[in-house]
């Protein structure tokens, strides 16, 4: 938990356009749309103003474990998405389709990340531009799990 705490406090901005998955995207879409795309949920849990929805064991989303959409309770807001990738999925898979790392010198004008370490030594891939913490595993190299939430604000 330790590592979600620190995630959402690198991401938390204001909303912004935000990289979708599945075409739910944290900060414009509602719950009652993660319903209606993905049905009835195998677990709603609420919490502190927050609700999440999650989709495991028989009604998990094809390509994934599970998924969690943490939603607003009083917006009804998708704040966010936990995705668990079902199949093995590479570093390189996620540098192909989000972006490389961030060159050293310079910031770039297209998507990349920084290769960053949680707390408890967990590393992981922050794409700033997109609003996208990356995890991986232990061996470095497959990812854990990925987290969309809004993009930060232009500054």
């Amino acid at each position: 938990m330790k590592t979600i705490a620190i995630v959402a406090v690198l991401l938390a901005t204001a909303p912004a356009v935000a990289k979708p998955w599945q075409g739910i995207e944290p900060g414009q879409s509602k719950r009652e749309q993660v319903i209606q795309k993905f049905g009835e949920p195998s677990r709603v849990v609420t919490t502190d103003g927050k609700e999440v929805i999650a989709y495991f064991d028989q009604k998990a989303i094809k390509g994934t474990k599970q998924v969690q959409f943490k939603v607003d309770t009083g917006t009804q807001q998708v704040e966010r998405i936990d995705v668990f990738p079902g199949p093995v999925v590479d570093k390189e898979s996620v540098e192909s389709t989000y972006g490389p790392v961030c060159p050293s010198s310079k910031a770039s004008a297209n998507p990349c990340y920084q290769k960053k370490l949680t707390d408890d030594f967990r590393t992981y891939l922050f794409y700033a531009r997109l609003g996208l913490a990356v995890f991986l595993n232990e061996d470095g190299k497959t990812v854990h799990s990925l987290i969309f939430t809004p993009q930060p604000a232009a500054k």
